[in-house]
């Protein structure tokens, strides 16, 4: 599936857009850890991101927030403990699978993450580990 162009997201515009241009990236199936997108999107940390997917409004529902877990491989417990079921099910809903202990196997099912000519040309700035396996 190829997903639609967007507009570049300057390195300027506030770092919740530009995490979110890159959590719309992931495509189903996939997963991504917070830190994961801190490190691609650059110069923000995984509580960064988690703060940006809780602040996702119904302006942002193309914004899929159920694809980003911790690094643990698993969802991140909220106050709203029905946000979790639902990004648990969502996330099924894909083909993503947990084994009992609520794990992923990111082996499987975790995303590699945007092509470099891709950041670039949405001018984020990718730490040097963004992309290490």
């Amino acid at each position: 599936m190829t997903r639609a162009a967007e507009p570049p997201v300057d390195a300027s515009a506030p770092t919740y857009e530009r995490i979110y241009a890159v959590v719309r990236q992931i495509p189903p199936g996939k997963v991504a850890a917070y830190g994961q997108i801190a490190s691609i999107v650059g110069g923000c940390t995984a509580r960064m991101v988690g703060y940006a997917m809780a602040a996702l409004t119904s302006r942002h529902e193309d914004v899929p927030w159920h694809r980003v877990i911790n690094a643990q491989g698993k969802i991140s417990l909220r106050a709203d403990s029905a946000g979790a079921a639902l990004q648990h099910r969502l996330l099924e809903e894909e083909g993503v699978r947990f084994d009992a202990s609520g794990k992923v196997d990111f082996r499987q099912v975790r995303w590699s993450g945007p092509p470099l000519d891709w950041l670039l040309e949405h001018g984020d700035n990718p730490e040097p580990s963004w992309r290490d396996d």
